[in-house]
């Protein structure tokens, strides 16, 4: 699972990393979470022969994916994670798959341990040489009732390697920079040709750095919340008892 990341490089460190041409200024990010906009990007229209420049373009997405054919959103759950061993079939992300498959820059991310079916401790996960990572992503564009049209994205996950699995079982799929063309190429590969990019990261490419419960809130959105904070014991089990969005989407800022 990815429920919450941040992206706290520069706009021009953020471009070299996804081979953009360049981003609009946008401030550091430490605490994202889904119905936010997050940014990501994918394969631009085709170039012209002999064109040198970049074969991507940006996009600011909300996070949460709403497929084409969704009548009410109401009535729809929030899908700001695809698990990437069904995503091929499942009808919600399909086209995408096929379609839209995008990187998602992050800094790092956030997970809880889980404690007898309750939300834990906070860990900090970074890249543990430093640096920017990308987030296997998906887009897909809802069109409303009244005719407007929203950008609306995902982050593809995986089974947790066992440097994070004792945090939680789930992941975000990672897609190195080697990686990066193959898998946005939606015009030549199909799903099939890159599902072997969904994989978990390799190991020791992560750190994970305990930290305080500030990160808990939204409304939390400074450099705090990833100070170092401390483990407490691992609790005891429980014995089972018995059974007694965010409208600011299409804004960086």
């Amino acid at each position: 699972m990815c429920g919450r990341f941040a992206l706290t490089a520069t706009p021009d460190q953020t471009a070299a990393f996804l081979g953009l041409a360049e981003l609009e200024d946008f401030p550091a990010r430490y605490n994202i979470a889904p119905t936010q906009p997050v940014l990501m990007a994918l394969a631009g229209p085709p170039l012209a022969p002999g064109s040198n420049l970049p074969d991507r373009q940006a996009m600011l997405v909300r996070w949460g994916l709403i497929p084409a054919w969704v009548k009410d959103t109401r009535e729809f759950p929030l899908l700001f994670n695809a698990r990437s061993e069904g995503a091929v079939e499942k009808a919600s992300f399909r086209a995408a798959m096929r379609h839209r498959r995008a990187l998602v820059p992050a800094s790092g991310f956030y997970e809880w341990r889980q404690t007898g079916g309750k939300r834990g401790q906070p860990y900090w996960i970074r890249p543990r040489h430093g640096g920017l990572v990308a987030f296997a992503g998906l887009i897909e564009t809802y069109a409303e009732p009244g005719g407007s049209e929203m950008d609306t994205g995902a982050i593809l996950t995986v089974h947790a390697n066992t440097d994070i699995a004792h945090i939680h079982d789930r992941m975000p799929v990672v897609i190195h920079p080697r990686d990066f063309a193959r898998w946005l190429d939606c015009r030549a590969l199909e799903p099939r040709d890159v599902i072997d990019l969904l994989r978990p990261a390799q190991l020791d490419f992560f750190e994970a750095i305990p930290v305080s419960d500030l990160v808990n809130k939204v409304a939390n959105t400074g450099p705090e919340i990833q100070v170092r904070g401390v483990v407490g014991p691992e609790p005891e089990k429980v014995r089972r008892q018995k059974p007694g969005a965010d409208d600011s989407q299409m804004t960086l800022f």
